[in-house]
C-alpha cells in the first residue's frame, strides 16, 4: 500500500497552543531542524513550494506565521526583538534544541534578532534578500513601495517586488513561482491593511534604530551567516552590506545576478546548491 509523501503543497496545516495566540506551522522532511522567518505580508502560503521541498530532501523543514498573521492568532509586535519570541516559543513547542534560522526581507530582521538572543538555539544563520540592522546606506526604491503597498498583489506586482523586470529570465522564473504558488494559497490569509502594515513598519524602524547594538554583535558572533542577495533588490539593496565588508568575521555573502528581491524562488536549484554546502562545511 502505496503512502502519499508529505511535501509543501499537502502539509497539515498545525497549530502550537500558547496562553494569548496561536502560531501556525507546517512541517516538511526529516533531518536538522531549518525554520523559515517570513517576509513583509508573508504567510504559510507564500513561500514558493519547490524551494520548500527541494530544501526538505536533507532538512526538516519548518515553516511558520507570526502572531497576528495569516493564520496564527493574536498580534504582530512592533519590535523584531518581540517578533522573535515566536521563533524561540515555537521551537520549545516542537522540542527543538538546535536549529538553523532562515530569514527573507523582514524577517532576516527577525532572525538576526533571534541569533542574537538566542545563540544557544541556532546553529548557523541564513540571510535571504534581507539588510543588516541599523541604519540603511541604499533606501527602499519608490517602486517597491508603489506595489508592496497595495491591498491585493497581482502578478505584475510580485515581477516587481520579487524578481527582476528588465530580464525575461527573471520574468520566466517569476511566472514559473506565481504558478507552484498558487497551487496553495488563500488570498485572504495575507495582511491586506494599512493597520497591520504599520506594525511591520515599526518593527522595520526600530530595526533600523537599533536600540539593542544587534549590527556590532555581527561583529563578534560566533555563528556562520549565510547572506543570499539579489544584485537588484528594491527593498534590500545588497549595497547595505558593504560597509561591513571585512567586519564580519563568520558572515558570506553571495550575489545573484539578475536578481531581485526573492532569490530564492528565481535560482532555486542554485539557492539550495548553495545552502546545503554552507551547512555542511562551516561548524
Amino acid at each position: 500500500m502505496s503512502t502519499v509523501k508529505i511535501n509543501a503543497v499537502n502539509s497539515e496545516t498545525q497549530f502550537a497552543d500558547f496562553p494569548n495566540r496561536k502560531i501556525a506551522y507546517r512541517t516538511i522532511g526529516e533531518g536538522n531542524p531549518i525554520i523559515l522567518i517570513n517576509r513583509f505580508r508573508g504567510t504559510l502560503d507564500t513561500w514558493d513550494p519547490l524551494f520548500l521541498d527541494l530544501l526538505a530532501e536533507k532538512h526538516q523543514v519548518i515553516t511558520f506565521d507570526y502572531s497576528g498573521i495569516g493564520y496564527s492568532t493574536g498580534k504582530l509586535p512592533t519590535d523584531v526583538k518581540e517578533v522573535a519570541k515566536d521563533v524561540k516559543d515555537l521551537c520549545d513547542f516542537l522540542k527543538i534544541k538546535k536549529a538553523v534560522f532562515m530569514g527573507w526581507s523582514y524577517g532576516g530582521l527577525v532572525t538576526q534578532a533571534a541569533t542574537h538572543q538566542y545563540p544557544e538555539l541556532v546553529t548557523h544563520t541564513i540571510l535571504l534578500g534581507t539588510g543588516p540592522i541599523g541604519k540603511r546606506v541604499v533606501p527602499l526604491e519608490q517602486s517597491f513601495l508603489d506595489h508592496a503597498l497595495k491591498p491585493v498583489n497581482d502578478f505584475e506586482d510580485e515581477v516587481v517586488l520579487f524578481f527582476e523586470p528588465e530580464s525575461e529570465e527573471s520574468r520566466q522564473a517569476a511566472k514559473a513561482s506565481h504558478e507552484r504558488i498558487a497551487q496553495r494559497i488563500d488570498v485572504s490569509k495575507i495582511p491586506s491593511t494599512m493597520e497591520i502594515f504599520q506594525l511591520y513598519f515599526a518593527g522595520g524602524e526600530g530595526a533600523a534604530e537599533d536600540k539593542e547594538n544587534y549590527r556590532d554583535k555581527l561583529k563578534t558572533t560566533k555563528t556562520p551567516i549565510l547572506i543570499i542577495s539579489g544584485d537588484h533588490d528594491t527593498s534590500f539593496a545588497v549595497e547595505n552590506w558593504y560597509p561591513l565588508t571585512r567586519q564580519l568575521p563568520t558572515s558570506q555573502l553571495i550575489v545573484l545576478p539578475q536578481t531581485g528581491h526573492a532569490p530564492q524562488h528565481q535560482n532555486i536549484p542554485l539557492v539550495i546548491h548553495y545552502i546545503d554546502n554552507f551547512l555542511q562545511n562551516t561548524k
